[in-house]
């Protein structure tokens, strides 16, 4: 073997200029996955990550029975929330773990009646990473003592020609069924840029919604918000093990939709990996085959000598591999350099973030992420790609009679 790895170093070198073209083309397409998987990581974190806590947290915890009802937004309290609480801020991940009260409702005015989802908040803990009090456009956010007071979204404040300080009449049922309708003060109205959204969810504070609702003390659900996507099956599992007896999911499974768009794109992704290091394995069979037709009396001798053309196929493999191995390692280095320096600086994206509604979730810059096994993962296809880009040559090779190739000009 080390015979082998010996010629095959030394064939490789022969053709140093093409050789080093051939292995920094795959290492920049290598790269440039590397560099566009960070990019992706740090979009998922600036959009899909806002978009989780807007939509409800990484994870939720609610009273058992809870999912059969789930369409209805029940008002079904949880026994014990506090130890969900604590057991979730326990976990290194977590950001916060804040208890709710959700349900639906009506807001009505002169203008007309529009369903919404009322959510009672622990306003000191979800201001902190809310995209709903980092975006308050008029008045502010919400305080904890806030009686009847209401945060709405721009959207429901066009649709209603409401401004900071107007009247609404809201209604709701309660725990019993009864219908409970109260008139409160909007005092905030957010803009995130979702108006989907922004139309059908007002906030209040977490004491307002328990008089209201009949839910002295208690509430509906617990949402817990993580560092960064991905990291919410352990998290579940540690909730799981201290506070069971508890409905617990995660994003995936409360935000079908969401879930989705990740998917495709790691589908676009996949195809569009797989065309650009196709374009660098055509190179690689490029680079072999003229050195078949270059070697042809050299191949000769090496048969004379006694080579097997199994023996033959196996070199001019490894030199393939050995091709793709040096652009796997130059993609690996060049793409973990250019991805730290883009982590550390970010990418300013403000001039694009009114692109889509999920666009306008981003702050202002994009930090891309390193990931290692995405970075591993592709190091490995490029060696395969090399591998069976050289196949077809060394098994052309292995074709080449001792006595017509020691004849060959």
């Amino acid at each position: 073997m080390t015979l082998y790895l010996r010629l095959a170093w030394r064939n490789v070198w022969r053709q140093r200029r093409r050789t080093l073209l051939i292995a920094v083309g795959m290492g920049i397409t290598m790269s440039m996955l590397v560099l566009y998987d960070g990019l992706i990581a740090g979009f998922e974190q600036a959009i899909y990550g806002n978009a989780i806590q807007l939509l409800g947290g990484n994870i939720q915890a609610h009273a058992p029975g809870y999912n059969e009802k789930a369409g209805r937004k029940p008002l079904l309290p949880m026994e014990n929330p506090d130890a969900v609480v604590k057991a979730a801020e326990a976990q290194p991940n977590v950001i916060i773990a804040a208890k709710r009260i959700v349900t639906g409702g009506l807001v009505t005015n002169r203008e007309g009646a529009f369903a919404v989802s009322i959510i009672g908040v622990e306003t000191n803990k979800e201001a902190l990473i809310s995209p709903v009090a980092d975006n308050i456009s008029k008045g502010r956010y919400l305080n904890a003592d806030d009686g009847d007071m209401l945060v709405i979204g721009q959207g429901l404040a066009a649709a209603m020609e409401l401004e900071v300080g107007d009247r609404l009449t809201m209604v709701g049922s309660s725990t019993h069924e009864q219908t409970r309708q109260r008139t409160m003060t909007i005092v905030g109205i957010y803009d995130v840029g979702v108006p989907s959204v922004e139309k059908s969810t007002i906030y209040m504070s977490l004491l307002e919604a328990q008089q209201l609702f009949g839910l002295d003390g208690q509430v509906t659900e617990v949402v817990i918000s993580l560092k960064q996507i991905g990291q919410e099956a352990g998290v579940m599992n540690a909730i799981s093990k201290s506070a069971p007896g508890y409905e617990v999911e995660s994003w995936e499974t409360s935000i079908p939709d969401l879930k989705q768009v990740l998917e495709m794109k790691t589908s676009v992704m996949s195809v569009f990996g797989v065309f650009m290091l196709g374009i660098a394995a055509i190179g690689i069979l490029n680079l072999l085959m003229m050195a078949v037709f270059e070697r042809t009396r050299e191949i000769g001798v090496i048969g004379a000598l006694g080579l097997k053309p199994r023996q033959i196929t196996f070199l001019f493999l490894l030199e393939g591999i050995l091709i793709g191995v040096m652009g796997a390692v130059v993609g690996a280095i060049l793409g973990t350099i250019i991805n730290g320096t883009l982590g550390y600086y970010g990418l300013d994206y403000s001039a694009f973030a009114n692109m889509t509604e999920y666009t306008a979730l981003i702050s202002g810059r994009i930090y891309s992420q390193i990931v290692p096994m995405k970075v591993l993962q592709h190091s490995l296809t490029v060696a395969i790609i090399a591998a069976l880009a050289a196949l077809y040559p060394a098994i052309e090779a292995s074709r080449r009679e001792p006595a017509e190739a020691l004849h060959y000009v």
